[in-house]
């Protein structure tokens, strides 16, 4: 097979388009000798003849003419491959691959793949439903690009092998039954509520965060029901069988649960967003993360784009 040099090839069309040696050395700032030498060295790779002599002058054979017929579509495709790695590299392509929690998917990628779409529509995110805690394992071996977590579940800020961003405060509200006596209450404190039946997971991070909360404003909850779904703790709440900690981003409405602020305690989970050391600087993944952040920042408790 003939050996065709991409470079040697935009010489002789070069030359096609400037009629001679001398300006096609100027057009390409190479000496008129060394235009001269690499077309000689392109007609040997090639084994056919690419010049014949035309008084002073020199033009293409018609061997010369076939090559280039074949070499514009060549050409062709490296633009279109240069458009497409210069998009790359500005971050207006690639794949992302994002592993969540439940209750960010909804509340943060969503909002984020749709912002994404319209902003910068090749830049598509595969989404990956996880445990927090196992967003990072996934991270670790490859299978994710970017992984959303609790901050409570992270590796500490130490790990050499990620970069941690907080994303979200999230904070937590209290939902309780309807008809119950707080629910329209002035003021209302975390506090107020220690002695009342509790609805949380029976481990894991919500039962560390809704035990932390509580034990931070003074008491700890008596857990009446175990549960890990918000669809069901709500629908228990709704029941009056108990009261919950909510996160904002996973409240469900409900026409018999009121969902209450606790303005005094401000009870929060920290939702952080996590790369693979180095990774943060590819385009595509920088294009992701900015649009969790502004998704993020439209909730009540966002926070800075600092890593730690």
């Amino acid at each position: 097979m003939a050996e065709w040099d991409v470079r040697k090839l935009q010489i002789l069309r070069t030359l096609r388009e400037r009629g001679t040696v001398t300006a096609t050395a100027e057009a390409l700032r190479m000496t008129p000798s060394a235009v001269s030498q690499q077309l000689t060295n392109l007609a040997k790779q090639l084994g056919v003849p690419l010049l014949e002599a035309d008084g002073r002058r020199v033009r293409l054979t018609d061997a010369a003419r076939l090559v280039l017929r074949h070499a514009e579509a060549v050409f062709e495709q490296l633009e279109r491959a240069d458009a497409e790695l210069a998009a790359y590299l500005h971050g207006e392509v690639g794949e992302v691959r994002v592993g969540a929690f439940s209750t960010a998917v909804p509340a943060l990628v969503v909002p984020a793949v749709r912002a994404l779409r319209a902003a910068h529509p090749g830049v598509s995110v595969r989404v990956r439903e996880t445990e927090a805690g196992e967003a990072y394992a996934l991270l670790a071996a490859g299978d994710v690009d970017v992984a959303l977590s609790l901050a409570a579940q992270a590796p500490t800020a130490a790990d050499p092998r990620f970069t941690r961003l907080p994303l979200l405060a999230d904070p937590l509200d209290v939902a309780l039954p309807q008809d119950h006596a707080l629910a329209a209450a002035d003021g209302l404190r975390l506090a107020d509520l220690a002695g009342e039946p509790w609805i949380f997971g029976g481990s894991g991070p919500w039962s560390d965060i809704t035990r932390g909360a509580c034990e931070a404003a003074g008491f700890s909850p008596v857990q009446a029901h175990s549960a890990a779904g918000w669809t069901a703790i709500l629908a228990m709440v709704e029941a009056g069988m108990g009261v919950a900690l909510v996160p904002r981003t996973a409240a469900v409405r409900r026409d018999g649960v009121v969902m209450r602020e606790l303005t005094a305690d401000r009870p929060r989970r920290h939702v952080v967003v996590a790369v693979r050391k180095g990774a943060g600087e590819g385009a595509a993944v920088g294009r992701v993360l900015e649009a969790l952040r502004t998704v993020a920042a439209g909730f009540s408790g966002a926070v800075g784009t600092g890593a730690r």
